[in-house]
């Protein structure tokens, strides 16, 4: 996992979808089963991971399994980007 992914995936959800960027959110920090965010937040996920980073997720993998954590979603990304 980049630290310019992490910090670009944390700095999302602090800011649009949880919207308090002073929360500390660490890289392994239950995002969806922990309740800073819900299911349908994954929409906005997979949205933000194809304008910034160039490619769109398949929806099968956008689930609390693959997306939990800030970890979860830039190793998705760093995975599967061009």
């Amino acid at each position: 996992m980049s630290t310019e992914t992490r910090d670009t995936i944390r700095d999302f959800l602090l800011r649009e979808l949880i919207r308090n960027p002073r929360i500390k959110l660490g890289d392994d920090d239950k995002v969806i089963s922990g309740g800073l965010i819900d299911s349908f937040d994954l929409v906005q996920v997979g949205l933000f991971i194809e304008e910034r980073f160039g490619f769109r997720p398949d929806d099968i993998d956008l689930t609390v399994e693959k997306m939990d954590t800030v970890r979860l979603m830039a190793d998705y990304v760093d995975a599967h980007r061009k």
